[in-house]
């Protein structure tokens, strides 16, 4: 039987998860699910979450390139991203990048983040998607759909997108990718995913089968893995 895993959330790191949890609370307009020593979260009205966990020895990315890269970013919908950059700056974002429909800007942690243009979203921002860093995006979308089940609906030469169960997640083709080395500060995962399943030892198995590599870290409830790209996730039970 094909085990597939259910995509939870996103989890970004942070030297300090209160400061960059209550910047995106205060930018999005998202409700605070979780804080505590360890954790920060935040939902969005769908009910997808995003968390940052402490990790006092954070190393920000710099974007753009590869020698720090960034390999995780939120895309961000809003109405007016130009108005919604000015609320960023003031509440502690750095603007890096203007594109045609979107404002690329770095969180009080360092990550990159994009406002993206999108009619009708309202006073509060909906996340478009969770962008992962690829050298082969097509590959790697492969792979997290056979695990999860999820459905490639766009897959061109900038990347490819996953949906399902009301989640996204957006793998965006990179020249010269360079890889994270968990645990090594210095080529920070800088992000992971959670992904949840019934039995860990069969969920091992399919993502080993898939590609994935485990690594000596985990517990009881949880084993890591990398992805075939170099992504740290977890599987969690």
């Amino acid at each position: 039987m094909t085990v597939t895993a259910n995509l939870d959330l996103a989890i970004f790191d942070a030297a300090d998860i209160d400061k960059v949890g209550a910047f995106y609370a205060e930018l999005t307009g998202w409700d605070v699910v979780r804080q505590d020593a360890d954790r920060f979260g935040v939902r969005a009205p769908d009910g997808q979450e995003i968390e940052f966990q402490r990790a006092p020895d954070h190393v920000a990315p710099q974007w753009p390139g590869q020698d720090r890269p960034q390999q995780f970013h939120l895309d961000l919908q809003t109405d007016d991203p130009e108005a919604a950059a000015e609320r960023a700056l003031a509440l502690g974002a750095t603007r890096l990048a203007d594109g045609p429909s979107w404002i690329t800007l770095a969180d009080p942690a360092g990550h990159p983040f994009d406002l993206c243009q999108a009619d009708g979203v309202g006073p509060v921002m909906r996340l478009f998607a969770v962008t992962i860093d690829a050298p082969d995006a097509s590959a790697l979308a492969r792979f997290y759909a056979d695990l999860t089940g999820m459905a490639v609906t766009y897959d061109g030469p900038e990347g490819a997108l996953l949906a399902g169960n009301g989640k996204s997640l957006m793998f965006q083709q990179i020249d010269g990718y360079n890889p994270p080395r968990w645990p090594d500060p210095a080529s920070s995962q800088q992000a992971h995913l959670d992904l949840l399943v019934d039995d860990l030892d069969a969920g091992e198995a399919r993502a080993v089968e898939l590609g994935a590599r485990r690594l000596s870290a985990g517990g009881e409830r949880f084993r890591v893995f990398t992805d075939p790209a170099g992504h740290p996730f977890c599987l969690i039970r």
